[in-house]
C-alpha cells in the first residue's frame, strides 16, 4: 500500500533554539519512499547526518519567534506485518555484530528486573517468535493502553506498576521482557495508518529467525501501515525533535497519514 505521511510542528522560539529532529524516514526492506519533502519556516541553515542505528537526523538552530516545519513523504510499505510463529530464538552467538546492543538493559527498559515474570508469561512456548507473541498478548490484556495518558516516557517498572500507558509506555514493557529472555529488541517510532487518536506512533520490534519482527500491543491482528522513521534502544534515542537551552511553546503537533493507492 501506498501511504503519503506529514508532520506539522510549529512553535514560540524565545532564543535561538538548537534542535535536533528525527523526522525523514529512509528507504529499507521494509518500506520504500519514493518522494519526500522537508521545509522549514522561516528557511534555516540545516544540517543532515546519520545517527548510531542509522537514522537520519537533522539539526538546525531555530531562530527568534514563531517557527514551524513541515515534512511530507509518499511510502510504499506491506498491508500486513509478518507472521512467522515458528521463527527461531537466535543463539547469542549468531547473532549480527549491529544487534548485540539490543540486549541490554537500558534508561527505559530494565530488563534485567524482568526474567522471572517474562519466564511465567512465555511459560510453554517454543523460544522465539511465540515468546515475543506470548508477551505481545500479555500485554494487551494486562497494560491498558489509553493514548495522551502520560506526558513523559516511563520505565518498563512504572509501566508495570501503573498498568496502563501510551504506546512508547507499552513498547518499553514488551522490550525489557524480550530482553530479560536474550531476545534483542528495539523501540520504533514512526506513522501507522489509520491509527486513532492520529498522532505519531510507538512500537517495538524483536530479532527472531535471523531478522526483525513488527510487535504492537496496542493494535490487533497484522494489520500493516507501518512507516518507521527512528529506531533505538528506547523512548531516549527516537524522539522526533529534541530542543536545548529554555523551555519552548509548542504551539501545533498535527500529523496526517492517508492511503493515496494500494
Amino acid at each position: 500500500m501506498w501511504l503519503r505521511i506529514s508532520c506539522d510542528l510549529a512553535f514560540t522560539i524565545k532564543t535561538p533554539t538548537p534542535f535536533i529532529l528525527m523526522l525523514r524516514p529512509r528507504s529499507g526492506e521494509e518500506q520504500w519512499i519514493e518522494h519526500d519533502e522537508f521545509k522549514l519556516f522561516p528557511n534555516v541553515p540545516i544540517i543532515e547526518f546519520t545517527d548510531g542505528y542509522g537514522n537520519l537526523c537533522q539539526r538546525l538552530i531555530a531562530p527568534l519567534g514563531d517557527f514551524r516545519i513541515h515534512t511530507t513523504s509518499d511510502v510504499q510499505t506491506s498491508e500486513f506485518v509478518d507472521v512467522d510463529l515458528y521463527a527461531p530464538f537466535v543463539e547469542i552467538q549468531n547473532l549480527p555484530n549491529n544487534v548485540l546492543c539490543f540486549l541490554s538493559p537500558s534508561r527505559y527498559c530494565e530488563s534485567d528486573r524482568f526474567n522471572d515474570m517474562a519466564n511465567t508469561i512465555t511459560s510453554g512456548k517454543l523460544p522465539g517468535y511465540q515468546q515475543v507473541l506470548a508477551i505481545e498478548d500479555w500485554l494487551r490484556k494486562t497494560i491498558s493502553y489509553i493514548p495522551g495518558s502520560s506526558e513523559y516516557p516511563m520505565s518498563a517498572i512504572e509501566v508495570n506498576k501503573k498498568g496502563s500507558g501510551v504506546c512508547r509506555d507499552l513498547a518499553h514493557l514488551g522490550i525489557a521482557l524480550c530482553r530479560s529472555l536474550s531476545i534483542p529488541a528495539r523501540m520504533v517510532v514512526g506513522y501507522l495508518h489509520d491509527l486513532k487518536p492520529m498522532d505519531m506512533h510507538a512500537w517495538f520490534e524483536a530479532y527472531v529467525g535471523g531478522r526483525w519482527y513488527v510487535f504492537d500491543a496496542t493494535q490487533t491482528g497484522a494489520k500493516g501501515g507501518y512507516v518507521s522513521v527512528g529506531y533505538g534502544l528506547d523512548a531516549s534515542d527516537v524522539a522526533i525533535f529534541t530542543q536545548f537551552g529554555p523551555e519552548i511553546d509548542i504551539i501545533q503537533q498535527q500529523i496526517t497519514v492517508v492511503q493515496i493507492k494500494n
